[in-house]
């Protein structure tokens, strides 16, 4: 009998109800700012990456997530459907679905608090098989015991374990033993790596064989299998900003899972996450695989001096 095709992206990871705020400047500790309106949208970070997944086309995307069963529920569940997302529900009764308050500056900047709620229950002894699954995309929004035996399972199914290493936190060693693609942006970076002010060191501090390191509006760098890959960033007029990274992992994965060389899965999930930046919301503001075509359509694949700027970013900072 045949090998399965793997062609599969399932996301194991959280999903909130967020509720966002436009204000002129996020607050500072203790001070209070009035906001000119309030929205919910869909959002979590494992969510947004499942919802990215599918909108960038070219791979099944399936999601493990928790959901308490009050009210908040039912527009996570319809927005992941609508993307093309196969939702596994983990029902958590008497336990409120996760929430997440965002204050969106003007500036596209935003501040976020998040309630776990049923996300903080979720188990792997839900997870499906995974004999046609290419990625097992992670994030740390769920509890980490959960995310270290999902990666346990995907490697004993020799599926590809892609780590969103957010929010920061202290990782085991097994964990990042188990990881072939580990994306985290500055910040994560040197809380993993070690080395506060020097992004180089912090990174060849990491053993995972691929990292992915996101600099917001300088771009990208991959170290893959110990060759260093750069993607400057796409200018684009910025709204709100929370969906960006989440955006970048999902379609990243898609990619991987079609196989598609590193070079273009880093344009393609740097084109997303510059049209995410551009539209309120986290769910909301995912752009479809044709908007993504369309926009690279539009834009050259970067100028040497973007290049050359990132490169020595990374290397100074």
């Amino acid at each position: 009998m045949s090998d399965p095709v793997r062609n599969t992206v399932l996301v194991v990871g959280s999903a909130n109800l967020d509720f966002v705020i436009r204000v002129a400047h996020v607050p500072a500790p203790g001070e209070t700012v009035l906001g000119r309106d309030a929205r919910a949208f869909p959002g979590g970070k494992g969510a947004n990456q499942a919802v990215a997944s599918a909108r960038a086309g070219g791979a099944s995307t399936r999601m493990l997530l928790a959901l308490g069963d009050d009210a908040n529920a039912a527009p996570i569940e319809a927005s992941l459907q609508a993307a093309g997302v196969q939702p596994q529900v983990v029902r958590m009764p008497g336990e409120p679905t996760g929430m997440a308050f965002i204050c969106v500056a003007d500036d596209g900047e935003n501040a976020i608090t998040v309630a776990a709620g049923a996300n903080g229950l979720l188990r792997a002894d839900a997870l499906p098989a995974l004999d046609d699954i290419d990625a097992l995309l992670l994030q740390l929004e769920i509890p980490l015991d959960t995310v270290l035996d999902g990666a346990r399972a995907a490697r004993g199914a020799g599926c590809r374990v892609i780590l969103n290493a957010a929010p920061a936190r202290a990782l085991p060693d097994e964990l990042l033993a188990l990881v072939d693609v580990l994306v985290v942006n500055e910040g994560e970076l040197v809380a993993l790596g070690g080395h506060a002010g020097d992004l180089r060191r912090s990174l060849d501090a990491i053993t995972v064989p691929c990292v992915v390191v996101t600099l917001g509006a300088r771009g990208c760098v991959a170290r893959v299998d110990g060759e260093l890959l750069l993607q400057p960033a796409f200018a684009v007029d910025t709204v709100d900003t929370t969906a960006a990274g989440d955006t970048f992992c999902g379609v990243l994965a898609a990619a991987l899972a079609q196989n598609l060389p590193w070079p273009l899965a880093l344009r393609r999930a740097s084109a997303a996450a510059a049209l995410a930046c551009t539209r309120l919301g986290a769910q909301a503001s995912i752009p479809a695989a044709a908007e993504v075509e369309a926009f690279l359509g539009r834009h050259d694949a970067g100028q040497a001096a973007a290049y050359t700027a990132l490169a020595d970013y990374f290397e100074r900072a």
